[in-house]
């Protein structure tokens, strides 16, 4: 991985275990830096959902430090986490009884007071994550009225809301089809570049994560395979080693990055 120095969510030597003597994640080293998107890949059960609930604090290591923003994310309480680190999950729930707008402005409430009540300012901020996700001509539709991809949108505009420094999303384009998979990464990319987030992105799509993504991290039997700059690490060998499979890389007019497929 590149130098930490300059990374708001840092994670050195995690480890993880739900069980005595039988580690989730072994010894895992990540650094997400402002205004770059990272991508977490890797095989089912290599570690990927876990390593994120301990970043989002939800799940407690057995070893190593999480650090953000310089700080132990330990010593955040929640509230403060959620002003600097905002979670959009890998399906969004439709059991909300409220429209996309009043769920967008529901990311303000880390910043509200105690009894929750919304600003101008706050209102302000929630219209401009609603214009910057394209979710404006749906404000008023439920959740459960949208489609997969509109849906998930909103769930990036709530987290938007809430004017983090660190945005994590849990495979956000497992269900949707390949229109709105590339919106979503497009988003993603937007976000980094002219919002200057931290991107973290569990993901199975190699091919997306190489095209829109500044770093990649490989994991397998909750190790780091390898991790760099997507050049170093779509490689043939090392994304053999990471998945158990032969690995074509073949070569596309206008990209930059081969495409990567299994045999």
């Amino acid at each position: 991985m590149s130098d930490p120095i300059g990374h708001i969510l840092t994670a050195s030597n995690l480890k993880f275990a739900y069980r005595v003597g039988a580690n989730v994640l072994d010894g895992v080293d990540l650094n997400a830096a402002a205004g770059k998107v990272l991508c977490v890949l890797g095989s089912n059960g290599s570690g990927k959902t876990t390593l994120l609930g301990c970043l989002l604090g939800q799940l407690k290591p057995t070893a190593g430090r999480i650090e953000l923003d310089g700080k132990a994310i330990k010593s955040y309480s929640p509230r403060q986490r959620a002003k600097l680190m905002a979670y959009v999950p890998q399906q969004p729930g439709t059991a909300f009884a409220f429209t996309s707008a009043e769920i967008i402005l529901a990311g303000r409430l880390s910043h509200t007071g105690i009894l929750g009540l919304t600003s101008r300012q706050d209102q302000e901020i929630a219209r401009a994550a609603m214009e910057m996700t394209g979710t404006l001509d749906f404000a008023d539709r439920m959740l459960d009225e949208l489609s997969g991809g509109e849906a998930q949108c909103v769930m990036i505009a709530r987290a938007l809301a809430q004017q983090p420094s660190v945005m994590l999303l849990d495979e956000p384009t497992s269900h949707l089809d390949i229109a709105n998979q590339l919106k979503i990464y497009k988003m993603m990319r937007r976000l980094a570049d002219d919002w200057g987030m931290a991107i973290v992105c569990v993901s199975h799509d190699i091919n997306l994560a190489a095209r829109f993504a500044d770093e990649l991290v490989l994991m397998r039997d909750g190790r780091v395979v390898a991790g760099g700059t997507v050049e170093q690490v779509i490689d043939r060998e090392i994304l053999a080693e990471t998945y158990g499979v032969q690995i074509d890389l073949i070569d596309v007019p206008g990209q930059t990055v081969p495409i990567v497929q299994a045999r």
